[in-house]
């Protein structure tokens, strides 16, 4: 039966996908509405790119872990020394001569003794073995990329050994190769490794196979199925795609202005871009480290990927308030650049956007076209500032940045930020959105985690007033907690905010990804672990957002039993709704409803002003309020099923529910 129901619900997708064709005239009552309202937000904590979605599968390939990131972490820091065969050796981090300025570390194998002797069991040799990220996961038959740059500073050519191996006594071999290093100059040198089977927690061996010295970096190994081949991890950009987002922000966030490291740790744009050995490696933040092998052409193209408008964004010259730990100083610990250094920071934005956009015979749109990219990327958004406190020195900055930058590009959309805790009352919020109205900025990034209560009761941007003309882009948001009934928060929330749609243009939950034993944030949107994702009951409510986009709103086609004529529901302090959202350009008609109690609830719903409805499909989640999805159980899932559609119809809601109607007109 579940079957016969799958074919059904993928045989109803392609008849609407067919209906798309012609765009409709959307009928009298919609209000217009932003049909870009949910994307997602990118940033590099909980181990998100490194260990997460960029698809290497080495740890610290290139030597650069310090205990400036975290205590007793070095050069060393996921490799160990191995020698077996009773070989003899010894292992040296250098900085002297390196592969390249922005990746001065590198290790030196000296290589005494290799030899076979009477419990010679065929392993041999002096070099490194790397664990990756708690184990390397690799599946038989499938084919990884290796490659290392190598030096051969003393003694004849030599073999090195590439081995994947499960760890244990004995160890068995998965893959092998040997390449040959022979030059005394740095030479990258790959081979392909295709495992016999599959194993979740194999390592990494390099083995000298010949006496002398040689020196070793930007050690790497890339599985070759990767999404659209790009570099990134299939199965969690699946989980992006299906969200159907329709921009990414990036790379953060905290990560931008370096968090609480001062502005040695600032992200810079132009330091990730070009050939990974050549990339500037960073302290994350979240207190651990970046190997920029994530950087800007792949935010980009994973924004072309998905069909995402790339939202960058940029320091403007202020550090996070929270600098060492200074949050709770009274007025924080904000450090600014001298205005005098401004021009720098200005100059980073005006050379992003001829990055992404310029023509080939611009300087910085050669370096895109020579990474692989001679079309523009079509920038449209451009982010100044990360929920900065919005101090005087702040203001002057931004002002300084913005005014340069629209004068440069007037084409491009300035996204503005009004500070963590986006509430009226709040100083930051209340400053920063006098600075919005005083520039007239096309968009202010309002942030705030807070209590799911906070979610289910209030209506923020009912309020709001209409004549502004700065709109909103609600950056960062969750309730605190992953449970069902959290999520139904977050859309009975969402719902008003569609509600609110010609002043809200774009939404984004934070943060989005968490890798299992390496969690700074909670909760998430995704967590995974080396073998698989797992989503949450929040990432469901958000997915029903992103598949139901549209250019209309309308409120008064959904009435629920027991209230009063003309309730536009949600209102404050009620705990279901609905929308109701035309997408003219495909013909499609959404209709979201969302029960938080622990009652059923009857709605009403009638759709005669939108003509014959064709096929149909319901999509239902629901469960207990205190549900909730781990690694171990996932008891919450949507379930699709066809769906007549009626013009006039009476639909009942399950307790703790969000169901969602998409008809063909």
């Amino acid at each position: 039966m579940k079957r016969i129901l799958t074919f059904a619900v993928i045989a109803l997708a392609a008849s609407l996908n067919i209906e798309s064709a012609q765009p409709m005239k959307a009928p009298k009552g919609g209000k217009p509405i932003s049909d870009e309202l949910l994307g997602i937000f990118f940033e590099d904590i909980s181990y998100a790119a490194d260990g997460g979605i960029f698809a290497e599968l080495v740890q610290n390939g290139s030597f650069e872990y310090n205990p400036t990131e975290r205590d007793g972490w070095g050069p060393g820091t996921s490799w160990r020394f191995v020698r077996p065969g009773h070989s003899l050796g010894r292992i040296e981090p250098r900085m002297d001569n390196p592969l390249h300025p922005n990746n001065p570390t590198y290790m030196r194998v000296y290589i005494e003794r290799v030899g076979h002797y009477p419990d010679f069991d065929g392993w041999t040799g002096v070099g490194l073995e790397n664990s990756g990220f708690d184990g390397i996961s690799v599946k038989a038959g499938q084919k990884y990329d290796f490659s290392a740059f190598l030096r051969n500073v003393e003694g004849g050519n030599k073999e090195v050994r590439v081995v994947l191996v499960e760890p244990g006594r004995p160890a068995k071999v998965l893959a092998d190769q040997t390449i040959v290093a022979s030059l005394n100059a740095w030479q990258q040198i790959p081979t392909t490794l295709t495992p016999s089977e599959s194993s979740s927690s194999a390592v990494l061996q390099l083995l000298v196979l010949g006496k002398g010295a040689i020196d070793i970096d930007q050690v790497s190994l890339m599985p070759q199925d990767t999404y659209k081949g790009h570099g990134l991890r299939k199965d969690l950009i699946q989980a992006l795609a299906d969200l159907k987002p329709k921009f990414m922000r990036f790379p953060g966030g905290c990560v931008v202005h370096g968090g609480g490291d001062g502005f040695w740790g600032t992200y810079r744009w132009k330091t990730t871009i070009g050939p990974r050995h050549e990339r500037k490696h960073l302290k994350n933040t979240w207190g651990y480290h970046q190997s920029m092998g994530l950087g800007y052409y792949e935010y980009f193209q994973l924004c072309e990927d998905l069909g995402m408008e790339p939202v960058p964004i940029l320091p403007c010259g202020v550090s996070c308030q929270g600098t060492n730990g200074g949050w709770g100083m009274p007025g924080q610990a904000q450090d600014v650049v001298p205005m005098s250094e401004m021009d720098e920071w200005t100059q980073d934005a005006l050379d992003l956007i001829e990055w992404a956009n310029g023509d080939v015979t611009t300087k910085w749109g050669k370096k895109r076209a020579e990474q692989g990219h001679p079309e523009p990327f079509h920038l449209k958004y451009l982010g100044l500032g990360n929920e900065e406190r919005i101090s005087p020195e702040f203001c002057e900055r931004f002002k300084y940045m913005y005014e340069r930058v629209t004068k440069a590009h007037p084409e491009i959309v300035i996204v503005g930020t009004v500070g963590p805790g986006s509430h009226p009352g709040n100083s930051d919020y209340d400053n920063g959105w006098k600075l919005c109205d005083e520039l007239g900025i096309p968009l202010a990034d309002e942030h705030y985690y807070e209590p799911r209560d906070y979610f289910l009761n209030n209506r923020q941007y009912d309020s709001y007033p209409r004549g502004k003309k700065t709109k909103i882009y609600l950056g960062e948001y969750a309730a605190k907690d992953s449970k069902l009934i959290d999520a139904l928060a977050e859309g009975l929330y969402l719902l008003h905010v569609e509600r609110n749609a010609d002043v809200v243009c774009m939404t984004s939950y934070a943060p989005l990804f968490a890798r299992k034993n390496n969690t700074s944030w909670n909760p998430d949107l995704i967590y995974f672990d080396n073998e698989r994702p797992y989503l949450t009951c929040s990432y469901y409510v958000q997915q029903m957002f992103g598949q139901s986009a549209g250019q209309y709103y309308y409120g008064d086609c959904v009435r629920f039993e027991g209230d009063k004529a003309g309730v536009v529901q949600p209102v404050e302090n009620s705990h279901y709704g609905q929308s109701v959202v035309l997408n003219a350009k495909t013909r499609r008609l959404y209709v979201k409803l969302c029960n938080a109690t622990n009652g059923k609830k009857l709605a009403h719903l009638n759709l005669s002003r939108f003509g014959s409805l064709k096929a149909g499909t319901k999509t239902l989640l629901c469960g207990q309020a205190e549900d909730k999805n781990n690694f171990e159980v996932q008891p919450v899932a949507p379930i699709t099923e066809p769906f007549k559609a009626k013009s006039k119809a009476d639909l009942e809601l399950p307790p703790y529910s969000f169901t969602m109607l998409e008809i063909a007109l």
